[in-house]
């Protein structure tokens, strides 16, 4: 009982600072509509810089599978601490993923309630109509988002065992082990950046629909 009365405590309190939140943008003359546009934008920033980091953790292993007897624990360090990058970047984009959600049905659960306020039947028709097509728009972009973020967590993984092994292995024996799989995460990398790319795109598009008021 204690515990179900402390989770309602969290969620109202949770509520009530969005809707603070919410309160003093709008003092400031900043709507949901344009809260949602920033977020957006922050998650495609999210989503650029993790393309990045992936980038550059796939090209870290592809030179220390190139090993021919230089300094093998440097470049396993190098490794590591872009798996960490790689990592903490995905988990950047799947926060600014969940931000632009929030927004977004706050966004919407508002605006059909302002339905109701109309007095005049054609302004209220449009509005409706720009409504659901917003919402149309918005659920394609956060089902290309959400199907990019879903291809992060197997390619972390991917780097992750190729990380560990390494770690306990360190020598060229364990670097050929791995060099057959390197062409299978080339490819899961190479297929997740194409997804970041398409998010990023429909992402732009949402932008400039929102901005435009189409």
């Amino acid at each position: 009982m204690k515990k179900l009365a402390l989770s309602i405590f969290t969620l109202l309190f949770l509520v009530g600072c969005q809707s603070a939140y919410y309160g003093a943008m709008e003092k400031l003359g900043i709507e949901k509509r344009d809260i949602l546009v920033d977020r957006v934008d922050d998650a495609k920033e999210a989503q650029s810089d993790a393309q990045e980091e992936f980038k550059s953790a796939l090209e870290r292993l592809d030179a220390l599978l190139q090993f021919d007897g230089g300094e093998l624990e440097e470049r396993y360090n190098a490794l590591r601490d872009d798996y960490e990058a790689s990592k903490s970047a995905a988990e950047r984009v799947n926060e600014r993923i969940e931000e632009v959600d929030d927004v977004a049905q706050d966004l919407f659960d508002e605006w059909s309630e302002e339905l109701e306020l109309y007095s005049n039947d054609a302004m209220r028709r449009e509005s409706e109509r720009r409504l659901r097509e917003t919402e149309r728009h918005y659920g394609e972009l956060i089902r290309v988002m959400e199907r990019a973020a879903g291809k992060m967590d197997p390619v972390l993984q991917k780097m992750q065992d190729n990380v560990l092994y390494l770690k306990h292995n360190l020598n060229a024996r364990a670097i050929d082990a791995i060099r057959g799989e390197f062409s299978r995460l080339q490819t899961d990398i190479s297929d997740l950046i194409d997804e970041m790319e398409s998010a990023i795109d429909e992402s732009n598009r949402f932008i400039e629909s929102m901005n435009s008021g189409a």
